[in-house]
């Protein structure tokens, strides 16, 4: 192989084989591209100090094979290496502790494969910009090992079985952009700590088990736009028109004609739900995306009108929670916003009429809450949606729901608080005569068997009867009572 050869990209053809042990031996290659393709076989730990010439690789995509086999630990002796893809293979096995070693690594891609344990505490490149990890079998909490990675702008550890919390030390975490832990098993609150990552532009934490109320200061996250997201910068050195000779490429994609086409090769993607859809976003779309993702958890509390202050948001979900309190009208303020679910929550109150101002809105669903009133206009956005958007609200009304608003369809907050003063009044009745019942039983049993035990008040009862019986001798209800009084005397 030439000692030219810059650049060897070979990227989504049909080749086969076992390709490692000829991507160290090329001699002067920096960037290797091998990904989508058909490369097999076990990435086998290899002795590179015993090659004539150190290994001077930069970048390594093998991305998208048919790799098997625990990763590889040489992978730590390559001192210069700043992006390793080796993502939707079959790699198993922890990640080796020679990845601690990787001192100018930028972009780590592990994700889709089959790796499990913790991930290294001492793992911490102090140039670490992408790591994307979901799709593998990862336990453990949230290591210590990007604590005050102040580089860190994607940390995608999405689809494993992180456990634990966010510690509090996300806040340190100051270039950090996209933020992924969704399907997990972790818990706890979400820490206000992570409101002081003013870098924040996506979010998701779907699918696990935080609890507590949604902390309010997330409205005062910026969601700026930022271009570090974009491309995954290395050092590649001067390429003026003339070296393009060193350059070999065979992909599908065509020939590479410039230096900025090198640079921007190798995209920072993620994945992220809005739109009732699973979307992949990269490059300028990428730039542009602001979202968050509470979805699927046992949040409570109410939604904290701050959120209304995320001008720059694109989606936000907050389905499937416990949340309560009314739809904050602080939400016509999103006007960038184009998802907003808000279903399967406890939340009550009608849906605020500010809401049509949202013009670019394509998604809307409040399903399988409490609402209550007339759903919003049907006009602009709101025209678009059906009433798929409001089912399982049993008092919402509305033309489109071909439910009348009237009194007699509709039961009112008057009305239903007229129903259940009734009832309460009947029932306030209803307890009033059974405890008098029980209250004058008492007091008759009581007074009869003191007046037998004692005979001390029995006297001075007897005395107070006799009087009356005198004072009312000629009534028939004075003899009918004296017959009783002088029959109690024979049995006391």
């Amino acid at each position: 192989m030439t000692d030219s050869l810059f650049i060897l990209r070979l990227s989504n053809n049909n080749l086969s084989g076992n390709v490692v042990p000829a991507i160290l031996k090329a001699n002067g290659v920096k960037n290797v591209y091998l990904d989508g393709n058909s490369f097999s076989g076990e990435m086998t730990n290899i002795d590179v100090s015993t090659f004539e010439f150190p290994i001077l690789l930069m970048k390594i995509d093998l991305s998208n094979n048919k790799l098997y086999g625990k990763l590889l630990r040489w992978i730590g002796n390559m001192s210069i290496l700043q992006t390793l893809d080796l993502s939707n293979n079959s790699f198993e096995g922890s990640i080796p502790m020679k990845f601690c070693s990787s001192t100018y690594l930028k972009f780590l891609d592990l994700s889709q494969n089959n790796l499990s344990g913790s991930i290294p505490s001492c793992f911490n490149p102090p140039h670490i910009e992408h790591v994307h990890l979901h799709g593998n079998r990862l336990n453990g909490p949230l290591p210590l090992a990007f604590y005050n990675s102040s580089s860190l702008v994607t940390l995608d550890l999405r689809g494993n079985n992180l456990n634990g919390s966010i510690p509090k030390w996300i806040g340190t975490l100051s270039s950090l952009s996209v933020l992924l832990l969704k399907a997990n098993h972790l818990q706890g609150r979400i820490p206000d700590q992570i409101c002081k990552l003013y870098s924040l532009s996506i979010i998701d934490l779907s699918q696990n088990m935080f609890f507590g109320p949604i902390p309010s200061c997330l409205g005062k996250l910026t969601l700026p736009k930022t271009n570090e997201k974009i491309i995954i910068r290395g050092n590649f050195g001067l390429v003026s028109e003339k070296d393009e000779s060193t350059i070999f490429g065979l992909s599908k994609l065509g020939r590479l004609r410039n230096f900025d086409y090198l640079t921007s090769y190798m995209e920072e993607w993620i994945e992220f739900t809005t739109k009732s859809g699973f979307y992949s976003y990269g490059g300028y779309i990428l730039e542009d995306m602001a979202g968050i993702d509470l979805s699927s958890n046992k949040l409570t509390g109410q939604i904290p009108p701050e959120l209304g202050n995320l001008s720059e948001i694109h989606s936000l979900n907050l389905s499937h929670n416990n949340l309560i309190g009314v739809i904050p009208s602080s939400f016509s303020k999103l006007k960038q916003l184009e998802s907003l679910d808000l279903s399967y929550n406890n939340l009550s109150g009608e849906i605020p009429n500010q809401l049509v101002e949202l013009n670019s809105l394509e998604v809307f669903s409040v399903t399988h809450n409490n609402l209550s009133g007339s759903i919003s206009e049907p006009k602009a956005q709101f025209g678009t949606f059906d009433e798929s958007s409001y089912e399982g609200n049993p008092f919402l009304c509305g033309p489109m729901l071909h439910k009348s608003c009237s009194k007699t369809d509709s039961p009112s907050t008057v009305s239903t608080a007229s129903n259940d003063g009734d009832e309460d009044s009947l029932l306030d009745i209803y307890v009033f005569r059974v405890s008098f019942l029980v209250s004058y039983a008492v007091m008759l049993v009581t007074t009869f068997a003191v007046l037998y035990i004692n005979p001390y008040w029995r006297r001075v009862w007897f005395s107070l009867v006799e009087k009356f019986i005198t004072t009312c001798r000629y009534s028939t209800a004075g003899n009918f009572l004296a017959y009783y009084i002088f029959r109690f005397r024979r049995c006391v």
